[in-house]
């Protein structure tokens, strides 16, 4: 075995650490890759739950259609409380057999909020098709400004 003399032991303990030169350096690119980073990422952010909430919508039209597709092709009227308690408890068949509902919820939005429901749609919300109008009140939880994501103004 050979024996390491005091220098070379010393040298070898330098070699074991970094320099807190070395520390704040890699933690100062960090926080430069993280502030290029962040912006684009909240951004992204917005446009997901906004995306998902058309998704949402979507599915909300696409159970009113299977209701009018078996309902003589009669969407269900009304505002989100009563026409989509239709979709949640649509009733008894024409024979008297309870039906199997179409959801087993009232949708909500991406924000946590219920998803409104207007069959005939009135004022400006004339939707393609005479569909039921569907809308979220967007990421402010305003009705009625720029932000409302909706089956009507845009392509779902």
């Amino acid at each position: 075995m050979r024996r390491q003399t005091g220098i070379s032991l010393k040298l070898n303990r330098r070699r074991a650490a970094f320099t807190l030169i070395e520390v704040l350096l890699v933690l100062a690119i960090i926080g430069v890759i993280a502030a290029l980073a962040v912006p684009n990422f909240l951004g992204k952010q917005q446009e997901a739950l906004i995306k998902a909430t058309q998704a949402k919508i979507k599915g909300l039209e696409q159970v009113a259609q299977m209701y009018a597709v078996d309902n003589d092709g009669v969407y269900p009227s009304g505002n989100a409380d009563t026409a989509l308690g239709l979709l949640v408890n649509p009733g008894n068949d024409k024979n008297g057999r309870p039906r199997k509902p179409y959801m087993d919820e009232i949708p909500t939005d991406a924000w946590g909020n219920p998803l409104n429901y207007e069959f005939p749609p009135s004022g400006n919300r004339s939707t393609p098709g005479g569909k039921p109008a569907i809308w979220s009140a967007g990421p402010n939880k305003t009705d009625g400004d720029e932000d409302d994501v909706t089956n009507w103004n845009q392509k779902l």
